[in-house]
């Protein structure tokens, strides 16, 4: 905040004569309304935005609309507002890397000749990314999708293509989907999509708004094109020379899907790749696997905080903050990011990316080395983008030798390996490396640099091609260096026939107004000024001194800057060389970007399970249709990781036919939520190949968590809290399997008690049926606890429902003070009563209302601990129970009651005074109270 009013009080002032003002508003009015559109306008030394922007920027990142300047006069006034350089960069990374709902255009220009030169949006940066990552790292790699709907009457079938611009690869799929759009959803946030273009004309039925929900959801900024763009014309052609090796397995590819390759033609012209030659060749393209990784959506990401948010108070708030510990710059944090939207379903890869962990964890030593090393790699993947754009200079090729030299220690480090996994290492790392690094690749590119570069200028932050790699670059350099020892002779001459001390007193200049040129103090002059004016021509005389030339100065002078810029010409031709020969070393930077990347996430977690104060433990892993979820001594890694935090670890046993299906209860704040989160989090950082926070952990495979945790308002979108908690559990309804796994956090309080209540209890019993999914089911309705001792067709002699048991989180009251201690211990059995009255009085409460509340809730509910009653003796369900009572004790009491009325309702009331009154009705009550004696019905209303 303090940054902006600085920023805003040093506004770069917006100067424009009348001219070039009345010239801008002319071509303003003319540029195509877009609500999306930020425009900036390149005044060279700042930048300006006009209209709403203007307003948009002094509201959003000012704070403040006195930032406002008017362009113009009357009713042709425009709000401006002006950005200087730095301010820019922030807005822009604000725009493209945060939010999702504006692109940014940049024009160049004066007067009313405006062109756009710039344009980008949150899912192809475009020419940003230069603006964007000068400073930072990036840690995401955008991804645009396209979507082509098919709407059936059940459901409908979702044709899906995506670009990854950064990493130059593009994927086709096409699958069938639910009327929430589940599949579409966990897609979209595997890719990491930014952007989604959807078919213009698909934006009107209610199917359509379900899908736009989804979009939102996901925070993917929506963006309709043309239906006619969606086309697949030339689609084979095109890709053809994109996409390197031969056409026919493309044409294979594509011919396999029926609405995908229509989204790809309308990415492919969205993205403009074809217009970019240097994209030619370059792209690689894949069928996307929905079943290859678990199925995340937007809730269950947001509820596990698997990433950051602008609202943390630090970094190990959300999963990524924590397991980032990467080394290298910005490949192995992009890597994460990937690995954290898709947790592996393969065993096998599971297994084989925790064995290379626990290979670090067990090897200090290596692992420290490993690290070390990898700290000195630059960012090779953005460096190689770049490098295919001929985006780079000869610093980013020295970047890259620089990067390349490190590789042998690396492979050094890992050929000392002896450990259990030695063959495993040398599979994955040591092979590719042996193969990248030898002669014909890597070894190749060191030697071009080593004879191209000149290193030894490195120091002095020169990057200059060496004189030796060409004979036309020598010549001119030894030119350069003659004339230098000429000019550097006659200087000594000079100060000998002055008889002046050299360097001392004559000095010898250069300059870019005069070029060479001789300079004394003004104190010297008078002692030379003769020889000064007849030998010599003055060229300046201020308080520094006297700065003057002669003819074999000047003619050596001209020389040394021909020569010059004929070496500077010369350097640049040789630069553009080198790149061009650098550029097709790409498949192997490209290879070894991908293995050091892959190394330093698995560092990272290794380091991560080495160095938490209670160390990680590695999780068995069994197949999704085998094995239990045991997880003993579970912790919740971001919890525990806080500072104020002593996290008292769980016991987690969702064991098939025992406790498959968890309701647990307890009070606010006694951790209900923190433990069913921490389980999800623990399966998905198993699924990643991470360590996990546990003693021990034992996990079957799941193949997507759903998540239904705390539903916030969405009133913007026209979503109550209830209709929001709603939509989520019927995504769950819709989407879940018996191999997935259920989250679900006080469901059903957005309604009435027993409508509550009852969509709670047909949701567990749904789930307990028909999906079988393992569950964590955390409630207040303690009458739910009654359906671990349910029956399935609910006839007395079956026996009860497998699977489905009872925990709670333990408190303590004690008896004289009643003040409530929370133990976080999560215990078997369901909880005996409710806890908010003593939670209220934690918050303060008056005393008055809390006293109040409690003669309330005794009115309302008869506790007992359900835990220690029989079955036999629980012929209520839950536990608040009504006194029990059959068939014809109920009739008697009726009728009895009825007559009670009668006679009630006949007393002449009009004609008694209070006094008779009260009389007659305690006479009656009384009369009822003594015939009550013999019946249960009649007792409860006494």
């Amino acid at each position: 905040m303090e940054g902006n009013f600085e920023e805003q009080s040093k506004l770069p002032e917006l100067k424009l004569d009348a001219k070039q003002a009345q010239g801008f508003l002319s071509f303003f009015k003319k540029l195509p309304n877009d609500p999306r559109a930020v425009r900036f306008f390149d005044r060279r030394d700042y930048y300006t935005a006009h209209g709403e922007n203007a307003t948009f920027i002094a509201k959003t990142y000012y704070h403040t609309t006195t930032a406002l300047r008017q362009l113009g006069s009357g009713s042709d006034a425009l709000s401006s507002v002006s950005v200087s350089k730095n301010m820019f960069e922030t807005i822009a990374r604000d725009l493209l890397l945060e939010r999702t709902d504006h692109t940014i255009e940049l024009y160049e220009g004066s007067g009313s000749n405006w062109r756009l030169v710039k344009s980008g949006t949150p899912g192809n940066l475009g020419s940003f990314e230069d603006v964007l990552f000068a400073n930072n790292e990036m840690q995401d790699s955008p991804v645009v999708v396209a979507l082509s709907p098919y709407f059936r009457e059940n459901g409908c079938t979702i044709g899906i293509s995506y670009i990854d611009l950064t990493k130059r690869v593009l994927g086709l799929a096409e699958f069938l989907d639910d009327s929430h759009f589940t599949n579409t959803e966990s897609t979209l946030v595997a890719l990491g999509c930014k952007e989604c273009l959807l078919p213009i004309e698909s934006g009107k039925s209610n199917e359509s708004r379900n899908l736009h929900d989804a979009l939102t959801r996901c925070g993917v900024m929506l963006t309709e094109r043309k239906k006619t763009e969606f086309k697949t014309r030339d689609l084979v052609e095109d890709l053809g020379r994109l996409v390197k090796g031969s056409k026919e397995p493309v044409r294979d590819l594509v011919s396999a899907f029926e609405f995908a390759p229509g989204a790809l033609g309308a990415l492919l012209s969205y993205a403009e790749l074809l217009a970019d030659e240097s994209n030619y060749g370059n792209y690689t393209i894949c069928r996307y696997n929905l079943d290859s990784y678990m199925r995340l959506d937007s809730t269950a990401m947001r509820a596990l905080n698997v990433m950051e948010s602008k609202t943390d108070a630090n970094k190990n708030f959300s999963l990524f903050g924590l397991m980032n510990r990467t080394c290298t710059a910005g490949m192995g944090k992009r890597l994460l990011h990937m690995w954290l939207k898709q947790p592996l379903l393969d065993v096998k890869e599971i297994n084989s990316r925790l064995d290379l962990v626990q290979a670090f964890v067990e090897d200090t030593a290596l692992r420290q080395d490993l690290r070390q090393h990898l700290k000195r790699i630059s960012d090779i993947e953005r460096l190689m983008h770049n490098l295919e754009k001929k985006r780079v200079g000869l610093q980013h090729i020295v970047k890259l030798y620089q990067s390349s030299i490190r590789l042998p220690y690396i492979k050094s480090a890992l050929e000392h390996y002896d450990g259990q996994f030695s063959s495993l290492i040398k599979n994955r790392y040591l092979d590719p490396l042996e193969f990248w690094t030898d002669d014909d690749h890597l070894n190749k590119f060191i030697g071009l640099v080593e004879t191209s570069v000149d290193l030894d200028q490195l120091e002095n932050g020169e990057y200059m091609i060496s004189s030796s790699y060409d004979p036309a670059l020598s010549a001119l350099k030894d030119e350069q260096e003659s004339l230098e020892r000429q000019i550097h002779n006659l200087h000594k001459q000079t100060a000998n026939d002055l008889d002046l001390p050299i360097d001392k007193a004559l000095k010898l200049d250069k300059g870019t107004q005069f070029g060479h040129v001789f300079r004394i103090t003004k104190k010297e002059e008078p002692k030379i000024r003769k020889k000064l004016t007849t030998q010599f021509i003055v060229l300046e005389t201020r308080k520094d001194g006297v700065k003057f030339t002669n003819t074999k100065l000047k003619k050596l002078g001209d020389q040394y800057q021909k020569i010059l810029e004929e070496y500077k010409n010369c350097q640049k031709e040789l630069v553009n060389r080198v790149v061009q020969t650098a550029a097709t070393f790409c498949e192997v930077f490209g290879s070894l970007a991908g293995l050091l990347s892959e190394l330093d996430v698995l560092l990272s977690f290794a380091d991560l399970a080495s160095s938490c104060p209670t160390p990680y433990t590695r999780p068995d892993i069994t197949p999704a249709d085998e094995g239990d979820i045991i997880l003993e001594g579970s912790r919740h890694p971001c919890v525990e990781a806080q500072d104020w935090v002593n996290f008292i670890p769980n016991d987690c046993k969702l064991v098939r036919g025992k406790s498959w299906f968890q309701i647990i209860t307890g009070p606010n704040m006694g951790g209900k939520s923190t433990f069913i989160r921490q389980v999800g989090v623990n399966i998905l950082m198993a699924q990643v190949g991470s360590f996990v926070p546990c003693d021990k952990a034992s996990i079957s495979v799941r193949d997507c968590i759903f998540a239904r945790v705390g539903a916030g308002d969405c009133q913007l979108r026209g979503v109550s809290t209830f209709m929001q908690e709603m939509l989520e559990t019927a995504s769950i309804l819709k989407g879940a399997t018996d191999k997935s796994l259920i989250i679900i956090d006080e469901l059903g309080r957005g309604t009435s008690t027993y409508d509550g209540f009852g969509l709670a209890w047909a949701i567990c019993e749904h789930l307990v049926e028909v999906i079988k999914a393992p569950t964590l089911f955390a409630t207040h309705f303690h009458e739910l606890t009654a359906l671990a001792r349910e029956t399935p067709n609910h006839e007395p002699h079956e026996k009860q429902t497998v699977g489905v048991a009872n925990y709670h989180v333990s408190a303590h009251i004690d008896s004289a003070s009643r003040k409530l201690t929370m133990l976080y211990k999560v215990e078997p059995g369901a909880c005996d009563q409710s806890f908010g009255i003593h939670v209220a009085e934690f918050a303060n409460f008056p005393e008055s209302v809390v006293t109040l509340a409690r003669e309330k809730a005794a009115e309302l509910e008869d506790f007992s601990p359900t835990a220690t009653m029989t079955n036999d003796a629980q012929k209520e369900v839950g536990s608040k129970r009504k006194r029990e009572c059959d068939q014809d004790d109920m009739s008697r009491g009726a009728a009895r009651a009825h007559q009670f009325l009668k006679e009630f309702s006949d007393l002449p009331l009009d004609k008694m005074d209070l006094k008779q009154a009260l009389q007659q009705v305690n006479k009656l009550k009384d009369e009822l109270q003594k015939d009550a004696v013999n019946c249960s019905w009649l007792q409860q209303f006494f």
